[in-house]
């Protein structure tokens, strides 16, 4: 084609373009053109009214957002005591996690130590079971060695028995013979055959006299401070030895009085004495849990005996040798000493507390008297129980021997000083009296040297004497103010000495 027509086309194509886009503002304008069509007035109270409305709608607005920031202040307090709450909380929780893992670690070390106890329980009832199974074993033994203990007992008994009335046979014939040489004037010759021995051979027999019924208060000591709870005298001699709570033992002239000897020393109350036979030396039990041993020529301390656990109640010497001496104590215990060497050779275990105790006239068995009212015989040797009697009903406080050896005084609580024959234990006297009050648990009372008399103190001052022959009170003698609480007889028959719990001492003649 030709450049004209090109270019009429094209100019045509613009016309077309313009009309069209004319036509479209056109209609987009068309609304304007209208509004402008109208009347100015009316437009005016549209834009009023639309005005108010927009104003309303505005202070609606205004309202809400007040209502939202009041709403929000609220929230935003709440929200921050929330918080302040929950950072409590939080701490709290803290806190219970840090106890809950102390909690758990005690747990863990209690669930350690239960395991440990469990172990250790188990261990202890398998020692338990041990122990039971030999406690059963021991009590079989236990039941068979009672059983064969009484065997040997009643065989014992039994040969007891027999040689009492070997014993009883052989009295009857010196009685016999008694008879028949005091019709031919050999009385004396008689008196001098007791058992195969001669009298005369015993040591001391030259000393020895009939004792008498004292009646009068001789002398009147003012021996100790504080009670004096032992006295005795020297083997075939008028001196008489005291031994008190204020520590101190004493030697007395009864002739005269007056003090000879003052041994000191004792760490403790003298409760008992002994002298041995020789006169030599003084044995004095303590409440120190000690014996003190002195030499009278001296006057100073050859030993103290240690191994008692309690204090020391009683003691004596052996009637055949000056060396073995036996101690009863508080801890259930009979201890026998070599007083050569200083030194216990033997202990006597058993469950009731011995009080007083003698030895025999043998030396080989010692007759004790305990808290369970028993009177007992031991073997010194071997320490086995010989045999036993129910004596009192209450303690025993005093056993007193013989002088032929065939006889035990002894005295207890119950206010009953009962007599026993030592080779059989049948009670062979009773003696008691209204008044007659035993003061204490070592209140001792004594035998006269002819086995004729029983001489035994009161609670309150009094002595009485009794009649071993006529089982009947010959005399009561009254000087003390306080308990009595021990007599002793002299080997020569006179005087009797006595002490009270004032440490007031007298003879009596």
């Amino acid at each position: 084609m030709s450049r004209e027509v090109l270019a009429r086309e094209a100019i045509n194509h613009a016309f077309k373009a313009l009309k069209k886009r004319h036509l479209i503002e056109e209609g987009a304008h068309a609304p304007a053109y209208i509004a402008l069509s109208r009347p100015i007035i009316s437009q005016g109270s549209e834009w009023k009214e639309k005005a108010e409305n927009l104003e309303m709608e505005l202070q609606q607005c205004y309202k809400a957002q007040s209502r939202l920031s009041e709403q929000l202040v609220v929230e935003v307090a709440e929200s921050r005591a929330l918080k302040a709450s929950l950072q409590e909380k939080e701490m709290a929780i803290a806190e219970l996690e840090k106890e809950l893992n102390q909690t758990r670690d005690e747990c863990s070390q209690l669930k350690t130590d239960l395991e440990e106890k469990i172990r250790a329980l188990e261990l202890l009832m398998v020692e338990h079971q041990e122990l039971k199974a030999q406690l059963e074993q021991m009590a079989i033994k236990a039941k068979n060695a009672e059983a064969e203990n009484k065997m040997l007992v009643d065989r014992w008994m039994l040969q007891k028995m027999q040689d009492a009335e070997r014993l009883n046979e052989a009295n009857a014939l010196y009685e016999d013979m008694i008879e028949r040489l005091k019709a031919s004037g050999l009385e004396k010759l008689a008196r001098e055959q007791v058992d195969g021995i001669v009298r005369r051979s015993e040591d001391g027999a030259e000393f020895f006299a009939e004792s008498t019924v004292p009646s009068v208060c001789s002398h009147r000591i003012n021996a100790h401070e504080g009670g004096c709870a032992s006295i005795l005298f020297e083997y075939n001699s008028g001196k008489l030895i005291s031994g008190g709570q204020d520590r101190s033992v004493k030697m007395w002239d009864t002739g005269t009085g007056s003090l000879t000897h003052n041994f000191s020393g004792c760490l403790g109350s003298v409760l008992d004495l002994a002298i041995t036979h020789d006169n030599r030396f003084v044995i004095a039990a303590s409440s120190s849990n000690n014996l003190f041993v002195w030499d009278v020529s001296s006057g100073r301390i050859r030993h103290t005996l240690t191994g008692h656990t309690d204090k020391v109640c009683a003691v004596d010497v052996s009637k055949v040798s000056s060396r073995h001496v036996v101690s009863a104590a508080y801890d259930r215990t009979i201890k026998v000493w070599d007083l050569q060497k200083g030194y216990c050779t033997n202990t006597i275990i058993f469950h009731s507390n011995c009080n007083a105790l003698c030895f025999s006239t043998d030396g080989l068995t010692i007759c004790s008297g305990h808290v369970d009212g028993n009177l007992r015989l031991w073997d010194i040797r071997t320490g086995k129980l010989l045999s036993e009697v129910a004596a009192h009903s209450l303690p025993i406080t005093s056993i007193s021997l013989s002088r032929n050896g065939n006889v035990v005084l002894t005295s207890g609580r119950d206010n009953v000083h009962n007599l026993f024959d030592v080779r059989s234990l049948e009670a062979c006297g009773t003696f008691k009296a209204t008044g007659n009050r035993v003061a204490s648990n070592w209140s001792r009372s004594c035998i006269s040297p002819d086995g004729n008399y029983i001489a035994a103190g009161s609670a309150d001052g009094s002595i009485c004497i009794w009649s071993i022959s006529k089982a009947d009170i010959v005399s009561t003698l009254k000087e003390h103010t306080a308990p009595v609480l021990s007599c002793t007889w002299s080997g020569l028959g006179k005087p009797l000495a006595s002490a009270d719990k004032n440490g007031i001492v007298c003879t009596w003649t």
